[in-house]
């Protein structure tokens, strides 16, 4: 499973399960208090905040959540502190799994993923078993309507590697080095060009082929993982839909 666009793909229906609802609305708030902490708390000179806001605004979220959450990576509320930590294991068959997680209780966040892997089959290992069969990049995705040409031409001068359209999610993916994400994301919209979206995204160097009562034991695990509210994305170097 991959990362990718993550949060264009979250389709709300009526409230969307309250539950559901209140756990993507937890790791929204814990985004837009992290990159408020990070680069400020005007959206304008802040491109992570601006697309933070964005995707709060395209999940309903209230104005004042997310007015709370930017005073409280600003340090006008007081609060608890998140922490990014990245959770490297195995699923069935030997499959890699990574785990990025905002946690303020580092203890409690390693032991209900713990007990994830321990369910589902698989099972949490050392830093570095895993991250070596990744290579992370900043993607920006951009919509079709924009002139390929320009847009590359644009997107290399501001520091970018690479342009693809991506047919599955219907838009161009500028690829960048995973420091330079958000400083390119800031060049091109100097230039008029606003983002869709921007992440990092973690992509296999190589990926593994699994019968299907394999997928479904691998899927398990996965969507388990990402339900947890500490839990922001999860990689695996397979196809699992």
């Amino acid at each position: 499973m991959s990362g990718h666009s993550k949060w264009s793909n979250i389709k709300y229906k009526k409230a969307a399960e309250d539950v559901k609802r209140g756990k993507i609305f937890t790791k929204l708030i814990k985004e837009i208090t992290i990159a408020t902490r990070i680069g400020g708390k005007d959206p304008d000179s802040n491109p992570r905040l601006r697309i933070a806001i964005d995707r709060a605004r395209s999940a309903n979220m209230p104005r004042d959540n997310i007015d709370r959450a930017i005073k409280k990576g600003s340090g006008e509320l007081g609060g608890v502190k998140f922490e990014n930590i990245v959770y490297e294991g195995y699923a069935t068959a030997g499959i890699a799994v990574l785990v990025f997680a905002n946690t303020d209780n580092k203890n409690r966040t390693a032991s209900i993923i713990r007990s994830a892997f321990n369910k589902f089959g698989g099972n949490l290992g050392e830093t570095g078993c895993v991250n070596w069969m990744f290579e992370q990049k900043g993607v920006i995705s951009f919509d079709l309507s924009i002139d390929e040409d320009s847009l590359m031409e644009k997107a290399i001068e501001a520091g970018a590697l690479d342009i693809k359209e991506n047919k599955e999610n219907n838009c161009y993916d500028v690829y960048t080095d995973p420091k330079e994400l958000y400083k390119v994301v800031g060049e091109l919209e100097k230039q008029g060009l606003k983002s869709q979206d921007a992440f990092l995204d973690e992509i296999p160097q190589t990926k593994v082929e699994l019968s299907e009562e394999d997928k479904q034991k691998v899927r398990k695990l996965v969507e388990k993982l990402d339900e947890l509210d500490d839990v922001d994305d999860v990689y695996t170097n397979c196809d699992l839909y």
